[in-house]
């Protein structure tokens, strides 16, 4: 009994109320609103150059590469036109010493290799890098593109972006450090690459791997109505929205169609009230911060992503541990375990180590339901090395790894929820819904998390239940590259756009000479 009372105790500091959800909601509201207005805020609320999201119909051939991590992906995709595509892709491992190469160069050559590499065994008929590009007058920069893919490149680093083809790299992250490539244009130094290879490719649009979900969920969801939110819930956590460019106080550098009215918004909301204004704090959040990486920043995907949950998890587990008025995995008398065993935790024990318990296993804590929790013990014999869990220690490692999960969910819902009350989408006079597309470990694994976060919705001021019922919360698959490949045929259409005004200006001028001209004869004359 002692252990299930402390138990209790300690998982009441993980509730999240009705009334904790509306205050988190009006302070997302107010740090959205803050964000568009200047930089430096909690929200960065980045303006991306994406201006439309897609409906199912678009078509055509793409590429996409994604450079995430350790890994480089390259992707064609080929969309249909109907909501569906076909996906051929390959990947492969960045080499270490081009982690930490002294060129940029040196990086984004063998990334242009392997476009190369992917191109001559997949699109070998399309592959005419002998002749890429003729002089003409037809557009701006002076010629006109044969027989060139469009590339939408997901850089999974913070950049500065500042068109929808261009930004600078601010920093490397994720165990990259190439001094030579920060304050340049990622979307230049790949594409200066390509040309050296003489590929028919044209670096088209930089993405957001959330903007991509968004894009991803739009060209497939079902029905009329297109895509509000992308979201991501795995590792990490962020949001990328459709806002009224109206709404955009600071200013917008760079070229963009303004003919939609509508420009997409990567959140940052990783850093959702850093200040600590609303959000929750126990002692073992803060023990988390402090021996973290980034102490201070990133507060709410602290409390929220798959990274950190696990992390929490442990924290708290091992306090209890050092709880001598408890019996939590130890047993004086193997007679008191139902698995007839005494209970023993090995010393080099992953729940003794920082990050030593994945996330993954609150997973399967949540999904067991079975009377004597045979999962959850085999489980964490297996990942953590504790031998014969009792049934009670079962039993409250799954109701501290709910508690943490289920104050994960509601978070989650407050930024779901501003974004739906910001959009005024529910006011419409329609029965469509409001779609948001979800991507990630936590929103596809973890059972019963989007229940939760439906939970929360229903219980906001300005939602309730009616409105809750309305939101449509589906899984985006591939946001890096189905989703890149859809922003690279926004960026097509946006120089396709570029080209028909350029040449009404070419008409326009030639006009006015002409009628210039014939002012000064004072001749008549015919304009063909």
């Amino acid at each position: 009994m002692a252990l299930a009372e402390e138990t209790k105790r300690i998982t009441a500091q993980f509730d999240y109320t009705d009334d904790d959800v509306n205050k988190g909601v009006k302070e997302f509201l107010r740090q959205m609103s803050e964000g568009l207005e200047r930089d430096g805020t909690s929200l960065s609320q980045i303006p991306t150059y994406v201006t439309g999201v897609p409906n199912g119909t678009e078509k055509g051939l793409y590429l996409a590469v994604d450079l995430g991590g350790t890994n480089f992906r390259v992707c064609s995709i080929h969309l249909n036109g109907d909501t569906t595509f076909n996906l051929t892709y390959s990947k492969v491992a960045i080499p270490k010493e081009l982690m930490v190469a002294k060129q940029a160069s040196d990086l984004f050559s063998f990334l242009a290799k392997q476009i190369e590499l992917f191109l001559r065994k997949h699109h070998e008929d399309h592959f005419e890098a002998h002749i890429r590009r003729r002089q003409t007058v037809s557009t701006p920069e002076g010629y006109r593109d044969e027989q060139i893919f469009r590339l939408g490149f997901t850089f999974s680093f913070p950049v500065q972006q500042y068109g929808i083809n261009k930004g600078t790299l601010m920093r490397w992250t994720k165990g990259f450090d190439i001094p030579d490539a920060v304050g340049k244009d990622v979307c230049a130094l790949l594409q200066q690459e390509i040309d050296r290879l003489r590929l028919p490719v044209k670096v088209a649009a930089l993405v957001n791997d959330t903007v991509g979900t968004l894009m991803a969920r739009s060209y497939t969801s079902p029905g009329k109505t297109s895509t509000l939110l992308g979201a991501i819930f795995g590792t990490g956590t962020n949001g990328a929205y459709v806002e009224k460019v109206s709404n955009i106080k600071k200013p917008i550098e760079g070229d963009y169609d303004k003919s939609t009215g509508l420009m997409v918004i990567n959140t940052e909301w990783g850093s959702f009230d850093n200040q600590m204004n609303i959000l929750p704090n126990t002692s073992y959040d803060i023990e988390l911060d402090q021996k973290s990486v980034n102490p201070g920043i990133q507060m709410f995907e602290k409390r929220v992503s798959g990274m950190f949950l696990g992390e929490i998890v442990r924290l708290v587990i091992v306090d209890m541990l050092k709880n001598p008025k408890i019996s939590l995995f130890r047993d004086d008398n193997s007679s008191q375990n139902d698995w007839k065993s005494t209970t023993t935790i090995a010393p080099e024990s992953g729940l003794f180590k920082q990050w030593g318990l994945d996330s993954s296993l609150m997973s399967i804590a949540a999904a067991d339901n079975t009377p004597d929790y045979s999962s959850i013990r085999q489980e964490l014999e297996k990942q953590l090395q504790i031998y014969a869990a009792s049934l009670e220690d079962a039993l409250a490692f799954k109701d501290v790894a709910y508690a943490v999960g289920r104050r994960a969910a509601r978070l989650s819902a407050v930024a779901l929820g501003a974004i739906v009350l910001q959009s005024g989408k529910l006011n419409d006079k329609t029965d469509e819904p409001i779609d948001i597309g979800v991507d990630g470990s936590l929103v596809e694994h973890y059972p019963f998390f989007r229940n939760m976060i439906y939970e929360a919705l229903a219980a906001i001021e300005g939602i309730g239940p009616e409105g809750a019922k309305r939101i449509r919360i589906g899984i985006a698959k591939d946001g890096s590259g189905v989703g890149a490949a859809l922003i690279a045929l926004v960026a097509a259409n946006m120089e396709k756009k570029g080209v028909v005004d350029y040449l009404n200006y070419i008409k326009t001028s030639v006009v006015e000479k002409f009628t210039n001209a014939i002012a000064e004869t004072d001749e008549p004359t015919t304009i063909v």
